[in-house]
């Protein structure tokens, strides 16, 4: 194996408006939103510190300050659970605090994910880093992460997560043209669009929220003009490392991913989500499946 730098650091980009899950977002951020009992940010959070990543770097942006209190000691609220005896519920409020070492920048303005990486570079330097992307969780059973890591580490410049989508939603994401390796679940990656329409698309292998990237990536970024949206993308920033050798921050490959990914991205993924995870939890599904199957019975 090449003796390339270890990942040590993760970014989460966690800016963005929430737009459509307005009204609710308006004072809420869209990555507080609840998976049953949970909000979604702490198990992109938890995904990190699993795959050893314990210094985390939220990018974040207005309205976003109950991020950093839901990672934060409530030391109010964790006297009251004592002074009652609810270790169980005392164990929980105090969980987010002891995940991991987690830092926070703002983005100033929605310039998109390129940009919102960006503002990641200090705290970086010159490290690989991972980034993870809210909208996506991974079921912590498929450890995508740690292979991307592995992936990493044994053919430096950067990694991809890459699961097929139908051809009609491949315009929803940014897709890969690739070519195989001697290893089953890993690609190299010859080019990359973001969100293009079906009939131009390289392939139908989309681009979901995990990335491991080198930090050549930053200069790229730098130089970088607005794309699609009119906002810096990471897929043209990645692209452009795709066509590097070692020495110039390259080459990009993709891990091809068949687990279990859950979209919360839009209303209708995020309610298949919420379901999804309370028929796995034993607390729950006792009494929620009859009533969901009587439920849908009935409709």
């Amino acid at each position: 194996m090449a003796d390339f730098d270890p990942v040590t650091k993760a970014v989460v980009p966690a800016a963005g408006l929430g737009t459509r899950f307005l009204p609710a977002t308006k004072a809420t951020p869209k990555e507080m939103l609840p998976i049953v009992d949970k909000p979604a940010i702490q198990y992109v959070v938890e995904e990190a510190v699993s795959a050893g990543l314990l210094d985390l770097l939220m990018v974040t942006g207005k309205n976003k300050r109950s991020i950093e209190d839901h990672f934060d000691r409530a030391v109010e609220l964790e006297e009251a659970l004592e002074a009652k005896g609810d270790d169980e519920r005392l164990s929980q409020v105090r969980e987010p605090a002891d995940l991991a070492t987690l830092h926070y920048v703002r983005q100033g303005e929605p310039k998109g994910l390129g940009h919102a990486v960006l503002c990641a570079k200090q705290h970086v330097g010159d490290s690989p880093f991972a980034c993870l992307l809210g909208d996506d969780l991974i079921d912590p059973r498929d450890e995508l992460l740690k292979r991307m890591i592995d992936v990493r580490n044994t053919y430096g410049g950067s990694v991809i997560a890459l699961m097929e989508v139908p051809e009609d939603h491949v315009s929803l994401y940014g897709c890969a043209a690739i070519e195989a390796t001697a290893e089953d679940d890993v690609v190299r990656v010859t080019d990359l669009v973001e969100k293009p329409p079906a009939e131009e698309a390289p392939s139908n292998w989309a681009i979901i929220g995990r990335y491991v990237i080198d930090p050549a990536v930053f200069e790229v970024l730098e130089n970088t003009p607005p794309g699609r949206g009119g906002e810096i993308q990471l897929t043209d920033a990645l692209r452009t490392l795709a066509g590097r050798g070692g020495e110039g921050g390259g080459p990009v490959h993709g891990v091809l991913f068949r687990g279990r990914r859950y979209d919360t991205g839009n209303k209708l993924d995020y309610l298949r989500t919420v379901v999804q995870f309370a028929a796995d939890r034993p607390d729950l599904a006792p009494e929620f499946m009859p009533w969901l199957k009587e439920f849908l019975a009935s409709r």
